[in-house]
């Protein structure tokens, strides 16, 4: 069970929660929900013991997983079946018992022998009673359910892509539930395709245990949660609702309808107050009740909530695309491999003007791969990329490189400026776009570290907007948004006048784009795009 009592957390100067008890135990499903930046994932970290609140008190009783939005690895040089059994032990047994092995096939001695046969005993004991060779096949089983292939499983973490590396860990994460222990899962959804989403909703609606969740996916919501966490940014409050999610958005859509109404006859009546009062203060002898008639009226309009509803939503905008060449780029005969694994190879493309491509292909089949070769961050094996006549390109990574994470939101920004050639821009007009992207006031100056998966998101786009890019490249652009935000992203997308090169698991995307083009990996082949592709979206 997880317990905190007067939880306070702040971002900054900004408090995101004050006050909160909250309380997870076996048998509750949770959404914690709530607008991008509102605070989600800060009070997630809290409640996993990885970051310490402002004040209050948070309690972990009995063992808990933690997916975080973006894992980190300690030892990239780790196979992935490795990461997944480390969960129990069982990396390390294995590994001890292959080193037994080892030396029992050379040695010579007999003294040494026997002792090596004892020490390879007492592995094999300790590998049993945690579950041994059965726990392997439940390990792979797990793992395949997430679409991590066989293949994939002997890779070292360094050779896979962002998405694989984060369904190891969710895989590892599964793979230490015993049934009956707290999960904490940030976007879990994230980079699954749609039979892997599907088992998963099935396996969390089956867990015993507690579960905390944050996610964008209506549908997992829907069928998984039987309570809802509202964190209301207006109020620095966790309202807490005993529903599904059906019934929670039921009860507030009622609840907007509730203070709507009451604003409207607490206007309506602070009018009349404050029009009385205007006629009363014109005579002396009546100047103190006109006072206390606008004190009153101020108030009915203080005490009032505000409607959630109302909340603002970013004007996500992206880059007015400078002029350049009919081809702006090209690129030909690309490979690109790690060690023996050949990940793609023979991809030969031509971006023109405004065109509009989409990369396709299954999971590790080096889609982000390609777009960091196309963006100059990554060289590939064979092949080159020829940059066309005023070329300027627009990189947004799906694991949010391109962010600087040790410095503040306007660094970013001001860093992003002068990369771009945009050295003109005042810190004034880049506040101004970085709060049309919602970091007003004091958040310019938050560390890009402590910012959820959603503000990340905007971050970066808005550090497309000084660069002036005809050709973008998108990787994932809707990952880690709420709906208000997608919308806004799909829009602007649907707008923009250059070039767009995208990755996306997102149908809605793929349809903003209205692509030309469809790049197929891994074997580069290219051909027009067609309804019938979009069934390879879904499975990306």
């Amino acid at each position: 069970m997880i317990t905190a009592s007067g939880l306070e957390l702040r971002a900054g100067a900004r408090i995101l929660l004050t006050g909160a008890d909250l309380r997870v135990q076996p048998g509750d499903r949770i959404g914690l929900v709530g607008r991008n930046g509102s605070g989600k994932t800060s009070t997630m970290s809290v409640l996993a013991g990885l970051t310490q609140p402002y004040a209050g008190h948070v309690e972990n009783n009995g063992p808990f997983g933690y997916l975080p939005q973006d894992p980190r690895f300690a030892d990239l040089t780790q196979t992935a079946t490795d990461r997944v059994l480390s969960a129990r032990g069982l990396d390390r047994l294995l590994a001890d018992l292959a080193k037994a092995e080892a030396a029992l096939a050379e040695t010579v001695d007999d003294a040494h022998r026997d002792k090596l046969i004892r020490r390879y005993s007492r592995l094999e004991e300790q590998f049993a009673a945690r579950g041994g060779y059965t726990a392997e096949a439940e390990a792979a089983r797990i793992c395949s359910n997430l679409g991590l292939e066989n293949r994939v499983l002997g890779q070292t973490l360094e050779t896979l892509s962002g998405g694989q590396r984060r369904r190891v860990e969710l895989a590892r994460i599964l793979f230490a539930d015993d049934g009956d222990g707290i999960l904490l899962l940030d976007e879990p959804t994230n980079h699954l395709d749609a039979d892997s989403v599907t088992w998963l909703r099935g396996f969390l609606a089956s867990h015993k245990g507690g579960l905390v969740l944050i996610t964008h996916d209506v549908e997992l919501l829907d069928e998984v949660v039987n309570k809802v966490w509202y964190l209301d940014p207006t109020r620095s409050a966790i309202d807490a609702y005993n529903l599904g999610w059906t019934a929670y958005q039921r009860q507030r859509a009622e609840d907007a309808e509730r203070r709507r109404r009451e604003r409207t006859n607490a206007e309506k009546k602070a009018s009349a107050l404050t029009r009385q009062a205007a006629k009363l203060g014109a005579k002396a002898t009546k100047a103190k009740a006109a006072k206390n008639m606008i004190r009153r009226a101020e108030a009915m309009i203080d005490d009032l909530e505000d409607d959630p509803l109302a909340e603002k939503v970013a004007d996500v905008r992206l880059p007015k695309p400078a002029s350049c060449g009919k081809v702006p780029l090209t690129a030909g005969g690309l490979s690109k491999g790690y060690g023996s694994l050949e990940v793609f190879t023979g991809v030969d493309l031509a971006i023109d003007r405004g065109s509009r491509v989409v990369i396709l292909g299954l999971n590790g089949a080096g889609k982000t791969t390609l777009l960091r070769i196309l963006a100059g961050s990554l060289e590939p094996d064979t092949g080159e990329v020829t940059p066309g006549h005023g070329l300027r390109v627009g990189y947004f990574a799906q694991e949010h490189d391109t962010l600087d994470h040790d410095g503040t939101v306007i660094e970013q920004m001001q860093s992003a400026a002068s990369s771009s050639g945009a050295n003109d821009l005042t810190e004034t007009e880049l506040r101004k776009i970085l709060g049309a992207f919602l970091f007003p006031g004091d958040d310019v100056y938050k560390p890009v570290d402590v910012l959820s998966g959603g503000e990340k998101t905007r971050l970066a786009l808005a550090s497309l907007v000084c660069s002036g890019a005809n050709v973008l490249l998108l990787d994932e652009p809707t990952n880690n948004l709420d709906p208000a935000s997608r919308r806004q992203v799909l829009e602007a997308v649907d707008g923009f006048g250059g070039a767009i090169v995208m990755v996306t698991h997102d149908p809605g995307a793929v349809e903003a784009l209205r692509p030309e083009r469809a790049i197929l990996l891994p074997d580069g082949d290219e051909d027009l795009w067609s309804e019938e592709l979009m069934e390879l979206v879904e499975l990306a």
